[in-house]
């Protein structure tokens, strides 16, 4: 069975799956603040209107990706994925054709946020199943593409909005078909392996000797897991250190252009978190291994204190505001590989993607700094 599933699906196939996926997801979500001074230019709207979108597409997005990955262990990744492709193609194409800020409020926010979340956690999910001597290095693999994708879209769209001839309406049109094929190529291809299966001279790790019963014994239930202070521990965390990340990345660009740097330049501040963003997914785990997961959680989340405060003395140049891009996207990225350990641990491994996932819902809180820092 195993030497058939190779032949057919290589296991380098679900990690392609998994960095198409969490890419396109990037192009969604993480360079936003590009559009902010072409859309106040044509509109007039102000910050607060146009982050409002953004905050509406975290919001849809998270609250999402947890029936998405329950519905996807009922059908399977491959549907659950294509048909969030083709939702957020559409959504983000007709965006191009907004006239008001509620129909990009609907078009990008409701729409492109829905198909956003229904594929971003399947092929995360999908991609260790078929990695269990790998676990670690795959869910790495998967997720950077969500820094992949901001670092791909941040000077893409910059320059289409500066190009003679076009600006930010062909962004939302051509990406949004990329972005669209992108995801439901990545959907045919996805598959999960046979139950029971495993890579050919692999087996399992046995506990050692005299080393008593492991810590889980069983898994948890949702409600078991909701119930305990460890899991709301990890939550607060998660929301305080996703309201950081995303208040910055939902207004970086912006803030570069009103500190004085070119269109071009902010938009490099824009990848150099990308690209932090998306190292520190895969490196995370090799410091982990290092210092332990306690210390740190503790200096990620002090630098990213200080970088938050840094920034605005710092951020007025091109060099101070890529430095200080680069450190929050690092922190902020770390996370996504930081929670897993804890969820698993604690609440088992069955239930380490449905934790992440509920996790995953502090877009229903992470909507707000988008927003609502916008209006200070």
């Amino acid at each position: 069975m195993a030497e058939e599933i190779q032949a057919t699906q290589p296991r380098w196939i679900p990690l392609l799956c998994g960095l198409i996926g969490s890419t396109t997801c990037g192009m969604l979500l993480y360079a936003w603040s590009v559009f902010i001074k072409p859309l106040n230019a044509e509109f007039g709207w102000s910050r607060a209107e146009i982050a409002m979108a953004f905050a509406i597409c975290c919001l849809i997005f998270g609250l999402v990706t947890f029936p998405a990955g329950r519905i996807s262990d009922k059908i399977g990744p491959s549907k659950v994925v294509i048909a969030g492709g083709i939702i957020l193609g559409i959504g983000f194409v007709l965006s191009g054709f907004i006239q008001s800020k509620y129909q990009l409020y609907i078009t990008y926010g409701v729409i492109a946020g829905f198909g956003g979340g229904i594929i971003y956690l399947p092929p995360i999910a999908t991609a260790p199943k078929w990695w269990p001597d790998r676990r670690a290095l795959a869910t790495g693999f998967a997720v950077v593409g969500l820094g992949l994708g901001s670092f791909l879209m941040g000077p893409l769209a910059t320059y289409l909005i500066e190009a003679p001839g076009m600006g930010w309406r062909y962004v939302f049109w051509y990406c949004g078909v990329a972005m669209g094929i992108m995801a439901v190529g990545a959907g045919l291809m996805l598959k999960v392996p046979p139950a029971g299966w495993k890579p050919a001279g692999w087996n399992p790790p046995a506990a050692p000797a005299g080393s008593g019963a492991p810590k889980v014994v069983r898994d948890w239930t949702h409600e078991e897991s909701k119930s305990d202070s460890k899991f709301w521990l990890l939550y607060l965390a998660y929301f305080c250190g996703s309201f950081a990340g995303l208040m910055v990345i939902g207004h970086l660009a912006g803030f570069g252009r009103d500190a004085g740097l070119t269109a071009m330049a902010a938009a490099g501040a824009v990848s150099s978190l990308a690209f932090s963003n998306a190292a520190t997914r895969i490196l995370s785990g090799f410091f982990v291994d290092k210092i332990g997961i306690r210390v740190y959680f503790a200096v990620t989340f002090l630098l990213q204190t200080l970088a938050m405060i840094a920034i605005f003395q710092l951020g007025g140049s091109v060099a101070g505001l890529s430095a200080i891009a680069i450190l929050i996207g690092w922190n902020y990225g770390a996370m996504f590989t930081l929670f897993r350990p804890p969820a698993s641990s604690s609440m088992g491994r069955q239930r380490r993607g449905a934790t992440t996932a509920f996790c995953l819902r502090r877009g229903v809180w992470r909507a707000l700094p988008g927003h609502g820092s916008a209006a200070i």
